[in-house]
């Protein structure tokens, strides 16, 4: 056999070995539209949320939910509602449109971020949409 076959031969041999890993690293799962890793994960009914006004899952798939419905032609907002500063859950007041900690007094903006002190982290947020009737978190 000569040199050059040798090394082709390895060389297909090599491929033919890493293809299916490849392909395999580049498939996406049918419910992972990013392509991230990441999973939207269904933490209620729209039915719900839009009677309540809010939705809050203390035990979802990916941790603890507070959805906020969005106002006219506004979209949903989701955070965890675990204070960072107390660990206590935050409520949501309509009126001002705020996240606020019973616990020790901190507020937060609708997008998570801290309003007054005393956390110095924003809440976590989690992307939300709906979908037919249910309400999903990514």
């Amino acid at each position: 056999m000569k040199r050059r076959d040798f090394m082709t031969f390895v060389g297909l041999g090599w491929i033919a070995s890493c293809l299916p890993v490849a392909l395999a690293a580049c498939s996406l799962d049918s419910k992972n539209s990013s392509g991230s890793g990441k999973k939207w994960h269904v933490v209620g009914e729209a039915e719900g949320l839009k009677n309540a006004g809010m939705l809050l899952v203390k035990d979802s798939p990916v941790g603890p939910v507070l959805v906020v419905a969005g106002g006219a032609g506004q979209n949903p907002v989701a955070v965890n509602p675990t204070c960072p500063h107390a660990e206590c859950t935050v409520t949501w007041t309509v009126e001002s449109k705020k996240f606020s900690c019973p616990c020790h007094g901190s507020e937060f903006a609708i997008d998570g971020k801290v309003l007054k002190e005393p956390a110095k982290e924003g809440l976590k947020t989690y992307d939300v949409k709906i979908e037919d009737n249910s309400v999903l978190v990514m």
